[in-house]
């Protein structure tokens, strides 16, 4: 996450961000109760749970709260540049 990042919604951020990691938690679940029967691994998952293939992290402005992948945040950052050469 070494490159410049602007905001996609606001286009006014360059500067205050959150990164938001995900860590995914696999769990089963009793299905009257909702209480937690057992929490797993990602190697203990059974064939019929499939595992996280979200991001990793999320990056979130810290002046209007969006919230998007690094990718759109990084993307728009290298259009704008683009336009001001």
């Amino acid at each position: 996450m070494t490159r410049p990042l602007l905001c996609p919604t606001c286009k006014s951020n360059r500067m205050r961000f959150t990164v938001i990691e995900q860590m995914p938690r696999y769990m089963r679940l009793d299905p009257q109760s909702g209480e937690v029967v057992a929490e797993l691994s990602s190697d203990q998952l059974d064939a019929f749970h499939q595992p996280y293939k979200g991001e990793n992290f999320m990056i979130q402005c810290g002046v209007c709260g969006t919230t998007e992948p690094e990718e759109r945040f990084a993307k728009m950052a290298q259009h704008m540049q683009g336009q001001r050469s």
